[in-house]
């Protein structure tokens, strides 16, 4: 490791704690408040996720259940719209396949990140064509970021013209 890097992950270890604190608490309020909204959404923290009292027992409390969720669009197309009014509408998060970054990222998995997978091992882990995942950023205020997620939403109803999507039955591995 050369000199900058050893000095930059100095400067941010000691607040490393507080970050992941931030991020996981926005990933469970933002997950609530989507499944308030009749988006079918996918995140441990929530207590109908099949593997909800497993990780409940291996999570440090302090932290939470991590900084990602995924809310399933049902298609492609339909996550492509959302995550263009996500980006470009709304400024909620950047369109991207990386993790870990203080913005939030997202991606369409199935067409992304797990495109190298066959349609049955997609199915198999739980991955539709319009799973959309988010890595939760922590800037801004939550109800900022909020408001501006709320905005997408409404945009992307407006032009996909549909009020609300059926939950989300998680695949149990």
């Amino acid at each position: 490791m050369n000199a900058k890097v050893a000095f930059e992950i100095s400067e941010r270890l000691p607040h490393l704690a507080l970050r992941m604190k931030e991020h996981c608490a926005r990933a469970m309020s933002y997950a609530r408040r989507m499944r308030h909204l009749g988006l079918p959404v996918v995140y441990p923290g929530l207590e109908d996720h099949p593997h909800h009292d497993l990780l409940r027992s291996m999570v440090n409390p302090g932290y939470g259940f991590g900084g990602m969720l995924c809310v399933d669009m049902e298609t492609e197309e339909r996550a492509n719209l959302l995550l263009r009014h996500l980006q470009n509408t709304a400024q909620f998060g950047l369109i991207a396949v990386s993790l870990g970054y203080y913005e939030t990222l997202m991606s369409c998995s199935a067409s992304s990140t797990s495109s190298e997978l066959d349609e049955e091992d997609k199915q198999r882990a739980g991955i539709s064509p319009g799973l959309v995942r988010l890595s939760v950023g922590y800037n801004g205020s939550l109800e900022q970021r909020w408001a501006q997620f709320e905005k997408a939403i409404a945009a992307f109803r407006r032009e996909a013209a549909v009020p609300a999507l059926p939950s989300l039955t998680c695949v149990a591995e």
